[in-house]
């Protein structure tokens, strides 16, 4: 088994890309990643190999953004005062604040699907991530993930 360094150094870079997908926030995904590796540090004899050591880490990474979503019970909601001057396309405050409540929309639409949709449309969207770096983070083949995200896109769209 390699030492938590090289673990690191391996690993950090996918855990923060995966967990901003999850948190949308900087900060958050940063310091959720260091609480990621020192859990791991600890626990490290407690991974049997059954599964990739990124989806292990980010597993932990997923069930840490959760407990903290819970102790915090709510979600981050964006108010009118901060939408941000640069995502406005058009000098129309109606045009931007129906924009925005159908981005609020979407996210509580994916927030329904069922987890395997829900992760992998996250990781595309919002991570801007390829089918071979999702396949990578959840230990899937590119393959099940470009079928999971098409019918992950059905499903938002309401054809189940």
């Amino acid at each position: 088994m390699q030492n938590i360094e090289e673990i690191y150094e391996e690993y950090s870079n996918t855990l923060y890309k995966y967990l901003f997908c999850l948190t949308h926030d900087e900060e958050v995904a940063e310091d959720l990643t260091q609480d990621v590796f020192a859990i791991a540090m600890d626990k490290i004899d407690t991974f049997k190999g059954q599964c990739k050591l990124s989806v292990w880490l980010c597993q932990i990474g997923k069930h840490l953004w959760y407990k903290q979503l819970k102790k915090d019970k709510k979600y981050k909601k964006i108010s009118i005062n901060e939408i941000n001057e640069n995502e406005i396309i058009s000098e129309n405050i109606e045009e931007a604040i129906l924009i925005q409540e159908e981005k609020l929309k979407l996210y509580k639409d994916i927030q329904k699907l069922k987890e395997p949709y829900r992760d992998v449309i996250y990781l595309k969207l919002s991570g801007n991530l390829n089918f071979i770096e999702i396949a990578d983070i959840l230990g899937k083949t590119p393959n099940w993930v470009r079928v999971t995200y098409f019918r992950a896109k059905q499903k938002l769209k309401g054809g189940n």
